[in-house]
């Protein structure tokens, strides 16, 4: 077998775009909503919110120079990225900013390159990261989310079909950023007392109060709501 050859098959974009449109992508929006507010569905699923959400606090921190050391993901929606570096300035506030933020940028990219045929490339890009990221897991809860989101993404990146890979990233994309919202949400009605959530740590490291750092989530994800939106809806009126 010319291994070179099968991966590379499973790298290359779609020859085509997979259209998104009629009862397919109506199905793929109906099943992705139902995952967010069935409540037993929620509660696993949520998991992966959170692990993207830590994620991005590791991936902002390499970008600005700092080192990222393991994360936890813990049941109860909350987790834990260790970077090291500078204990304040701009890379600091960027790595702690990145959090709540992510799932729904990851989110809306995941919709808009998917429809443009770029899924398999995408997966490929997030197998690698998910690889990656196994080296800096700390507790075992961690391990086996991580490893379950690792199998996921490399069962739909190696049994390669074009339209499946299409649909489930927009399903995984829909979910993201309705559950970056769920997840903004309980951090913005949250007691001003936590001195941890992220928007309190922001607070504490710049000049500016909670209530602007929450706002500023809100910003980011109503821009990747946005792009996710317009590009549904595009489909949904073919």
């Amino acid at each position: 077998m010319d291994w070179w050859s099968e991966i590379t098959a499973r790298v290359l974009p779609a020859a085509e775009p997979i259209p998104l449109a009629g009862t397919p992508l109506i199905g793929t929006i109906v099943a992705a909503l139902a995952v967010v507010v069935i409540a037993p569905l929620w509660r696993v699923l949520r998991l992966a919110i959170t692990l993207v959400h830590e994620l991005g606090h590791a991936f902002a921190g390499r970008l600005v120079g700092r080192r990222f050391t393991g994360f936890v993901v813990r049941g109860d929606m909350s987790g834990h990225a260790v970077t090291v570096g500078p204990s304040r300035g701009p890379g600091r506030i960027v790595t702690t900013w990145a959090g709540y933020p992510m799932p729904a940028l990851v989110g809306a990219t995941m919709v808009w390159l998917a429809e443009a045929g770029w899924a398999a490339g995408l997966l490929t890009a997030y197998l690698v990261l998910l690889l990656v990221s196994l080296t800096r897991v700390r507790s075992l809860l961690t391990l086996v989310v991580l490893a379950v989101a690792t199998a996921a993404t490399a069962t739909l990146w190696w049994w390669r079909d074009d339209a499946v890979q299409t649909h489930v990233l927009v399903g995984a994309g829909i979910v993201l950023i309705v559950g970056a919202w769920r997840h903004l949400a309980a951090v913005a009605s949250g007691g001003r007392g936590d001195r941890s959530s992220d928007p309190a740590v922001l607070a504490q490291l710049t000049w500016l109060p909670r209530p602007v750092w929450v706002l500023s989530f809100v910003l980011a994800l109503a821009v990747a709501t946005y792009v996710a939106g317009a590009t549904l809806w595009v489909g949904l009126n073919r």
